[in-house]
């Protein structure tokens, strides 16, 4: 595609010695196949900010554009820049809300700016204490132990890590931290698959069968983030926070649910936060490590040595696949960034796994080098909106890489994996690995 918007403001595509029509990193089927990086290199190289633009894809509307940004460098301007590049104008998808829906988008954490951004998470940062996370280590190891020796148990020569292992995993460690009973955490698991996967055929369809509308009556997609979509898990939270006054405990829906300055719609909205976003960072993040470490023999031999640090190589790990791919800002008023003119409205869409790979701040950024240090990736963002749980689930990774150098001398992929389709979360939705003789 050409650029569409804004071509006055720098040199056209064709004075670009060698380049053609730039790369479209917006279409969400391609991140099938893997993440774009030769794509992302160009942009980097020739058009660090880009003018991409939004077909119609799998049924959803056509948008009207945005802004790729690609180098670390502008990655973590935007992402601090909170006055800027607001995550309240439009959110933070890269396709626009319905109009309708966007005051109610907006009432979430995630889709705030300063000051009102900061007071609400300064009210859950209160419930979601390193104390209260640390103290989850030993059920972690227990159930990354657990889950591996049954998948090593199965009959077969392989086993799918993310079905066996690593869904189970992150589901049942966010659940124990919430305080979510074991009878529910199922839930969370269609929750997530509801809201994160919408784009992909197969999780749009998995939802459709456990009853979750995924199209209107003209035969449109319905987005998973509206008020009626999410009004189930609403409903939910508000009985959960009413049990937690009742029967208290020590976990972060009895802190959210005492507390008097959170209002009951800001609770809900955290349950819903939380409940996603603590559940898909470590669910895509956990395969998309032990991925990149099947693919890496040596590494994942001296990780297994001892000769490589973990906390280190999880960091790395996370350089590597992080979890995220994009998060959508709104210009707040007119602004120049890597010499393009970005007009109030605007979006500007920041690409972590590009930041991740940018050859200005990382040397030789594709090879996996468990030593790396400094490692200044941007896979839990940054600015005012980094990740609030990014503790949680480094623990939870590290825990589960120990476990599985304990488990498995030798990781050895059986076959291709399956990735989510999704220009927003990094997913593998199948990882198959060598087990033993059938």
């Amino acid at each position: 595609m050409t650029e569409a918007r804004g071509a006055h403001d720098a040199p056209e595509v064709s004075e670009v010695p060698g380049l053609g029509d730039l790369p479209d990193v917006f279409d969400p089927r391609q991140y099938a196949h893997g993440i774009p990086h030769d794509s992302y290199r160009t942009l980097r190289d020739h058009r660090p900010v880009a003018w991409q633009a939004e077909p119609e894809v799998l049924g959803w509307p056509a948008g009207p554009g945005f802004w790729a940004v690609t180098r670390h460098a502008d990655v973590v301007r935007v992402l601090k820049d909170a006055a800027t590049y607001s995550s309240c104008l439009g959110a933070t998808q890269i396709r626009d809300p319905d109009p309708a829906d966007l005051p109610f988008i907006r009432s979430m954490m995630l889709n705030q700016d300063p000051p009102g951004h900061g007071r609400l998470r300064r009210l859950v940062s209160r419930a979601f204490t390193p104390r209260r996370v640390d103290r989850f280590a030993a059920l972690a190891r227990a159930r990354a132990r657990a889950l591996l020796a049954a998948a090593l148990a199965a009959p077969g020569p392989a086993t799918d890590l993310v079905s066996a292992v690593t869904d189970d995993y992150a589901l049942l460690n966010l659940a124990d931290l919430l305080g979510v009973p074991h009878s529910d955490r199922g839930l969370l698991l269609h929750w997530t698959r509801r809201v994160i996967g919408y784009q992909d055929p197969d999780e749009a369809a998995e939802a459709a069968e456990a009853g979750g509308p995924v199209r209107d009556a003209d035969g449109r997609p319905v987005n998973p983030r509206s008020p009626a979509m999410l009004a189930d898990m609403f409903a939910y939270a508000r009985s959960l926070a009413a049990h937690k006054r009742a029967h208290p405990a020590d976990d972060v829906m009895t802190a959210l649910a005492g507390d008097p300055d959170l209002t009951p719609a800001e609770l809900e909205m955290f349950f819903f936060l939380l409940t996603v976003a603590g559940n898909d960072t470590v669910r895509s993040a956990a395969p998309g490590g032990l991925l990149e470490l099947a693919r890496a023999p040596g590494a994942y031999e001296r990780l297994r040595a001892g000769k490589a640090d973990m906390s280190t190589a999880v960091d790395e790990l996370l350089r590597r696949h992080p979890p995220v791919l994009t998060f959508r800002r709104t210009a707040a008023r007119d602004t120049v960034l890597a010499g393009r003119r970005i007009r109030a409205g605007d979006k500007v869409v920041v690409f972590h796994a590009s930041a991740n790979h940018d050859e200005r701040v990382f040397t030789d950024p594709h090879r996996l080098d468990l030593d790396r240090s400094p490692n200044p990736h941007v896979s839990f963002g940054d600015g005012p909106h980094v990740c609030l749980g990014a503790h949680f689930a480094r623990l939870q990774l590290r825990v589960l890489y120990e476990e599985t150098c304990r488990a498995l001398p030798v990781l050895e992929p059986a076959g291709p994996p399956r990735r989510l389709v999704s220009n927003f979360i990094n997913g593998v939705k199948e990882l198959p690995v060598a087990t033993g003789p059938g």
